[in-house]
């Protein structure tokens, strides 16, 4: 008779807590990124902090129009490929997600950004730099960095200023985010009245600069700009110390990792790069997220944790304001929003830039990334 009865005492509570899962309703957030290849850490960086949010949202409870809401990350791996990144954004529309974090790639990011347009599903990017990304009349696109138009002239201006670098050459991988970096540069530096001896091509998978290194060797710039990731930014650093080509390598986010020191080694003393935001140290709430973000996943907040994080506290923000899970609802929220995140107040320009960016600077000391500078451009 007992164990009768403790069985339907269990019985009773497998009813009771299927009953509480029933109340709940389910709503997706997309999280796109290149969680596979060569910048992996990069994209994988931008799904935990994505996911650390959604994790933080249901332990505290969220209820809408009267609804316990349990979010769910539907994180998809798009290779940090353009052809990819679109089958991957038509993945996460066909899956019901009512926003989505990503992409990481500029150049993934703008094809995919058609796709969510058509949707009509809001696209917050935590990485994106090219400023073409939300300059294509759509009303879904949206970015928590500053782009490559405010990164390039800070990079461009510290070379010029600080390093007393006049006569430049300019490198890019080739993709959208390092040729328009480049670009940017490029512009920026003529403007100044610097002057660019070349403006030198590889690709994103290329691994031997000899050949490009020793052109630049018999130009004696000041300074290189290099346009790219630190997958190839690294054994570019690494190899044009190895030809004697000792000049300041400067380069944008895409190259600001600890694994930039690792590729580079001793070279990567000769790097200066830009992040396109402010460092967690510099957030009010920075020290508790690095934290949190290292105890939930075992590794160091790299850069854009905060950004992919605030993304998904942005869209949650907008679901409150609209009372409304509903894809088209959230996204007409978000203009107006005016939202305290780790990384600051949170508002957005006409175009969904972010209205008050910063850009960081760094070195490399001892391998590892030194902060230069914190500026608003």
């Amino acid at each position: 008779m007992k164990v009768r009865y403790v069985s339907l005492a269990a019985c009773l509570l497998g009813v009771a807590s299927l009953a509480a899962a029933q109340d709940e309703t389910v709503v997706k957030i997309g999280s796109a990124a290149p969680t596979s290849g060569p910048i992996a850490h990069f994209g994988k960086e931008n799904e935990n902090g994505a996911r650390l949010a959604v994790e933080d949202v249901n332990r505290a409870g969220l209820v809408i129009d009267g609804k316990k809401i349990r979010l769910e990350l539907d994180a998809q791996d798009d290779g940090g490929d353009p052809r990819l990144g679109t089958q991957v954004a038509q993945r996460l529309v066909d899956d019901g997600v009512v926003a989505v974090v990503g992409h990481l790639n500029s150049g993934v990011s703008i094809v995919a950004s058609r796709i969510y347009h058509d949707a009509q599903i809001a696209q917050i990017s935590p990485n994106a730099t090219n400023p073409q990304f939300t300059l294509q009349g759509y009303n879904t696109t949206y970015r928590l960095v500053a782009t490559d138009a405010l990164q390039a002239p800070v990079l461009a201006s510290y070379a010029m200023r600080t390093l007393k670098a006049k006569r430049f050459v300019v490198v890019d991988d080739a993709t959208q985010y390092g040729q328009g970096l480049a670009d940017q540069f490029e512009k920026t530096v003529r403007a100044k009245g610097g002057e660019v001896l070349s403006h030198e091509k590889t690709t994103d998978k290329a691994v031997d600069f000899k050949a490009i290194l020793t052109k630049i060797k018999a130009e004696h710039p000041d300074a290189v700009f290099y346009g790219g990731f630190d997958a190839t930014g690294g054994p570019f650093a690494r190899q044009a110390r190895q030809l004697q080509v000792n000049t300041r390598v400067l380069g944008a986010d895409g190259l600001c990792s600890d694994e930039m020191a690792k590729l580079a080694g001793v070279a990567a003393e000769n790097v200066v790069c830009s992040v396109a935001g402010q460092p967690t140290s510099r957030m009010a709430r920075g020290a508790a997220f690095s934290d949190a973000y290292q105890k939930r996943f075992g590794v160091p907040v790299l850069i854009y944790a905060p950004y992919a994080y605030d993304s998904v506290m942005v869209i949650v923000d907008a679901m409150k304001r609209a009372n409304s899970t509903d894809h088209r609802k959230i996204l007409a929220e978000l203009p107006s929003t005016n939202y305290a995140g780790l990384i600051g107040t949170i508002r957005f320009d006409t175009h969904g830039d972010v209205a008050d960016p910063q850009l960081a600077l760094y070195r490399f000391e001892g391998g590892k990334m030194a902060l230069l500078d914190v500026v608003r451009p």
